[in-house]
């Protein structure tokens, strides 16, 4: 069982939560807590979506406007006394990687032509965990997280924006419960809103301005559950919520430009369902597929993530050889539809992208 859920976890990781709500790029799963003994791990992820809308009923295309990008995450975890397990994790939180195609040209070009945008994020998450005599455990520790953010949209007044790298604390807590025979574990985590004030450059046509905005990276809790349903057989998932609707990225000098707007904002909070099925085929290969749901909400979304919700499907296949675990995923990703906001008002149906990724696990 042990084997099946390093197969279940590396495919969720590997391949990232990519087109979850929001801005999303990591589960900030904390699996990596109940492997035995001393355990460490890197994975690499590559996401490449195909998004692409239209204005004027269609007669206008704005090409893929979103860009290929890399992931890769770090964790180590060991035991530090009977009861008593460590676990520290590096990982890319957040992110954005927009460039509409073309060069803007008024009323002759896609509106949003040779706009880019680029949200980059990294944490450092330490978390300890100590578990009773009746299988309930619970954990807890903190998140050191670095945000930073570079934005240029010829169409409102040529406007460029470019922030520090901003780093903060936030923090995790939870409680699990296991029933070791049949492979079963429950664990529900709750990580803290982490607040970022961004030092910001922005300039206009006609303005340059210094000045600084606060932007909350949202709350969330993670439910993960697995168990056994068969000799070598194991029922995984999770459920995750996010409070989007707290995110918003509205800098001074674009509220003035764009008549009040903000940047990036999400009217609604986000729920994301996993499940799968693992399966073990010997003492060398196991392997496991997962299916994903973010319900959509129908409202107008931004025109730097025109996304809303998401199907999903992943296959994986993992191979053990003594301590080493190497395990490698794919998973293809149907985007919902999404119409954005005003003045440009797009049409974005019809989108996909492909995840894949690797996992090597070693224990000590």
């Amino acid at each position: 069982m042990k084997r099946i859920l390093a197969t279940a976890a590396a495919l969720a990781a590997a391949t990232g939560a990519a087109h979850a709500g929001g801005v999303e790029r990591s589960t900030q799963s904390v699996a990596i807590l109940f492997e035995q003994g001393r355990y460490a791990e890197l994975s690499f992820g590559h996401f490449s979506p195909d998004a692409s809308g239209t204005v004027g009923g269609g007669a206008v295309s704005s090409g893929n406007m979103s860009s290929s990008y890399n992931s890769w995450s770090l964790g180590y975890k060991m035991d530090i006394g009977e009861r008593l397990d460590f676990a520290l994790i590096i990982d890319q939180p957040i992110g954005a990687d927009v460039a509409y195609p073309g060069t803007f040209v008024p009323d002759a070009s896609y509106p949003l032509a040779g706009t880019t945008a680029k949200l980059s994020s990294s944490a450092i998450t330490a978390l300890v965990r100590y578990g009773f005599e009746n299988n309930v455990s619970v954990y807890g520790g903190l998140r050191y997280q670095t945000v930073h953010g570079e934005v240029s949209i010829p169409l409102v007044a040529n406007y460029t924006l470019d922030t520090n790298h901003d780093s903060e604390l936030g923090y995790v807590v939870g409680v699990a419960w296991e029933k070791p025979e049949i492979a079963a574990r429950v664990a529900l985590t709750y990580n803290s809103a982490i607040t970022h004030t961004l030092q910001s450059s922005e300039t206009t046509l006609l303005t340059s301005l210094e000045s600084s905005f606060d932007t909350e990276v949202p709350q969330s809790v993670n439910l993960e559950f697995q168990t056994g349903v068969a000799k070598d057989t194991l029922l995984f998932g999770s459920i995750r919520w996010v409070d989007w609707s707290e995110f918003r990225i509205a800098p001074n000098g674009y509220a003035l430009a764009a008549g009040g707007q903000a940047l990036v904002e999400y009217p609604n909070d986000r729920i994301t369902y996993n499940l799968g099925i693992g399966r073990r085929f010997n003492e060398t290969w196991s392997a496991a597929v997962t299916l994903g749901y973010e319900p959509s909400d129908g409202e107008l979304t931004g025109n730097l993530g025109p996304t809303d919700g998401f199907r999903s499907i992943g296959l994986a296949a993992t191979y053990t050889r003594d301590n080493l675990k190497i395990t490698g995923g794919i998973r293809y990703v149907d985007i919902g539809d999404a119409t954005t906001n005003p003045p440009v008002g797009a049409s974005f149906t019809g989108n996909s992208g492909v995840g894949v990724g690797l996992r090597i696990g070693y224990t000590f």
